[in-house]
């Protein structure tokens, strides 16, 4: 088991955007997602809806494909307020941090929504990753989702503070 997890009080969920169209003519940031990627968002909705893994605040980079496959999982879930961070896109592994480091206390179970390979990054310092979550060479795939126990003070994530609990892909779901 992971350091500080025993009675971990916390849980995250990272969530990679959905599969974006490179076909558009636009810049980076404001590239949609294809039609595979809205399904996939809210089939990951769905799903977290049917496991009873709600996160009480959705915190999405504010590039285009982000805030889209967030709109679709808070749609499949209920919710209806999403916040904005722009610090997670073109994030680092220490920007990523410090997102983390500023969710108030009173959030047992965010969810942040985002890209690679800042995500893939936050995830394997968080927690070791076993083979068996890898599809193929790739951990977080479009629209993926990592659920991590994690402990209470975010203040100090050291490296393996977290335990993974699932690795679940949208485009594996029915």
């Amino acid at each position: 088991m992971a350091k500080n997890c025993e009675h971990a009080k916390r849980q995250l969920i990272i969530m990679r955007h959905g599969k974006s169209d490179w076909d558009a003519d636009v810049e980076d940031f404001y590239r949609p997602l294809k039609k595979r990627g809205v399904e996939s968002a809210q089939k990951i909705g769905y799903w977290l809806n049917d496991q009873q893994l709600i996160p009480d605040i959705i915190i999405a980079s504010p590039a285009i494909r982000a805030l889209a496959t967030s709109e679709h999982v808070a749609a499949a879930i209920g919710m209806t307020d999403i916040e904005q961070d722009a610090r997670i896109y073109e994030a680092s592994l220490s920007q990523l941090l410090s997102v983390l480091a500023d969710i108030p206390t009173e959030y047992r179970r965010p969810m942040i929504v985002g890209h690679n390979p800042g995500f893939e990054e936050l995830l394997l310092h968080l927690s070791k990753v076993d083979d068996s979550f890898y599809k193929g060479y790739k951990l977080m795939t479009t629209a993926a989702i990592a659920i991590l126990n994690m402990p209470d003070d975010w203040q100090q994530l050291d490296r393996y503070c977290g335990e993974l609990v699932d690795v679940v892909r949208g485009g594996d779901l029915k």
